[in-house]
């Protein structure tokens, strides 16, 4: 009997069909790997995706912030205007001795437009301010508290002669009932009525500020 080559026996016993076997496993193998792989990089990409998305909001909320800042934020107060007067001498109302006052006054105003309108009505301002002069005593101007109370009555008369009528802050307290340690009668208890007045319309003062610049009492 003739010898069955070895390739043919190989065939006949099975090899062949093992190889093939394997061969397609390793396919299968691949092809799950380069599946897993493709959702790997289709991840990696929706990441890559939602990263930039957050760094583009993230870009805009700080753009964002300083413009809201600064819209929040309350306009500075602009430069003022001061406008200083010559000094004013003027005897005071002293009745035991004779007391002059020389004061020295800046006006602060709110803008250029309005110290040229007190410069034409310089004449009556400063007619104004000395006629508030002449009322004090020393005694009246001595103190810090008598300093401010002049420096107010200056704002609103400075400028009454344009016009300009500001309202004076009303006096605090009220009137007492004296008993002298009777008792109240149905007359004193009754409260005391008062005729209305017509409510003024406060006024904005363009004279911002009072500055002395001298205060000397003699």
């Amino acid at each position: 009997m003739p010898a069955v080559p070895a390739d043919i026996a190989a065939a006949e016993g099975g090899a062949v069909p093992f190889k093939r076997g394997k061969k397609k496993l390793l396919i299968l193998v691949a092809a799950a790997l380069a599946l897993v792989l493709a959702a790997g990089g289709g991840v990696w990409v929706l990441k890559q995706k939602a990263a930039q998305a957050a760094a583009l909001a993230a870009g805009d909320d700080e753009a964002g912030e300083p413009e809201a800042a600064q819209a929040a934020k309350p306009e500075g107060k602009g430069i003022p205007v001061y406008l200083p007067l010559d000094p004013f001498i003027v005897n005071l109302a002293d009745k035991d001795v004779d007391r002059y006052a020389q004061i020295g006054i800046t006006l602060e105003l709110e803008s250029p437009v309005f110290a040229d309108r007190v410069k034409a009505y310089m004449p009556a301002v400063r007619n104004a301010i000395l006629l508030i002069l002449a009322q004090k005593s020393s005694r009246d101007l001595l103190g810090r508290s008598g300093k401010e109370e002049l420096a107010e009555e200056i704002m609103r008369e400075s400028v009454r002669p344009m016009g300009i009528e500001i309202l004076a802050p009303e006096p605090v307290g009220g009137i007492a009932a004296a008993t002298n340690g009777t008792e109240k009668t149905a007359q004193d208890e009754a409260p005391i009525k008062t005729p209305k007045k017509a409510k003024k319309v406060a006024v904005r003062n363009p004279v911002q500020h009072v500055h002395f610049s001298s205060f000397i009492i003699q």
